[in-house]
């Protein structure tokens, strides 16, 4: 018996190390397979990270605004200028040369080394350029108008992309009401200012021009300030187009302070009562809804009733439901930080003459002796 077991013990167990010297040759087989292929696809990497002798035939490859390194890839990749996208995007990376990567059609071709790459997109292409003046507190259908007299594209075109595009990657834009009574989305954020543009370039470029603007020059602080002031940023937008509209910029802070006061909880006169938007047809007067809304739906008796009675100041308590025009940053901040002293003096009343000069009334009484004055002038 003690033999029998012996036996019966040792034979499973010599089968075991056969069994084992199969399986470590296996290993050693699949590591070895392993190594060759880690070894080849380094050298595949090498040799097209450093190019080679020999270029294939010239293409032309079309980097579009605002790509990065990945999707540039992708677009070489697509033209059989390189192999690996991702590769390229991690060169990119390590030699810290993003920022140095234009857009528009390049010539490259096959077998040009990444820093040869590099080198060729990041030389900017020489493209024709428009510069255009938009002046402050012009309307967002004025600003249509220059677009299209510049020809770089049409009124139409224009303003479709800047009411309807998606330019949700600026929290203003997010934040605008979504109100039927609106006239123009993006009335009050196409940033005044001058501007060079490609004269070939899409129409969400020339808009998102303007929008990246307003979100750089409207600042965490006049933000955060808004909010100090109970409004949104929409309303404080709405609340500077009328300031822009109705002040020269030493009176601002003024006349900010004065429709301040009308729109403070109890105030006896909560309507902002402005010419800039109201009922007055008069070509030489600067009037929201005779001269610009009207001509846009075909007629002053062709208004919507609801744009209408949201944007007259003299039936609509509180602000209209969006921007009048768009201001420039020293009415926002106007709207944002108005006279104290004329607040807490409490007026609610200003009148200008034909040189300009303001009178500022706290009662109807004063302000009917001041437009008397005013319009004594000559």
């Amino acid at each position: 018996m003690p033999q029998e077991f012996e036996q019966e013990q040792y034979q499973p167990h010599a089968r075991k190390k056969k069994k084992g010297r199969f399986g470590c040759l296996i290993v050693i087989v699949l590591f070895a397979v392993l190594l060759i292929a880690a070894g080849l696809l380094g050298a595949r990497f090498m040799n097209e990270v450093y190019g080679s002798d020999t270029k294939g035939s010239e293409v032309t490859v079309h980097i579009d605004q605002g790509s990065g390194p990945l999707t540039i890839g992708r677009a070489l990749q697509e033209a059989g200028v390189i192999q690996t996208p991702k590769l390229f995007q991690l060169y990119v990376r390590y030699t810290e040369s993003a920022g140095q990567l234009q857009y528009g059609d390049f010539t490259l071709c096959a077998g040009m080394s990444y820093d040869e790459i590099i080198e060729a997109l990041s030389v900017t292409v020489k493209r024709d350029t428009v510069t255009i003046t938009f002046p402050e507190g012009i309307t967002a259908l004025r600003f249509a108008q220059l677009m299209e007299e510049n020809g770089l594209c049409t009124a139409e075109e224009f303003l479709d992309v800047a009411n309807n595009g998606d330019f949700s990657q600026y929290d203003f834009w997010n934040q605008i009401p979504e109100d039927d009574t609106i006239f123009m989305k993006c009335e009050g954020y196409l940033f005044p200012n001058t501007y060079e543009f490609y004269a070939d370039d899409e129409v969400y470029n020339y808009v998102n021009t303007f929008y990246a603007e307003f979100d750089r020059q409207v600042t965490a602080d006049l933000r955060a300030r808004a909010e100090e002031e109970g409004m949104t940023l929409h309303e404080a937008i709405t609340l500077a187009s009328f300031v822009q509209e109705e002040a020269g910029n030493d009176q601002n802070a003024k006349v900010s302070a004065v429709f301040h006061n009308r729109l403070a909880e109890g105030s006896p006169y909560p309507r902002l009562e402005s010419n800039v938007s109201s009922y007055v047809q008069r070509e030489d007067d600067n009037n929201y809804l005779y001269n610009w809304v009207a001509p846009y739906y075909g007629g002053w008796d062709n208004i919507p009733a609801e744009i209408y009675a949201a944007y007259n100041t003299y039936e609509h308590e509180g602000l209209t439901p969006g921007p009048v025009s768009n201001p420039g940053i020293e009415a926002i901040k106007a709207a944002l930080y108005p006279d104290e002293q004329y607040i807490a003096d409490g007026y609610y009343f200003f009148v200008t003459d034909k040189n300009g000069k303001y009178y500022y009334g706290k009662t109807p009484a004063e302000h009917q002796a001041n437009v008397k004055t005013a319009f004594s002038v000559q």
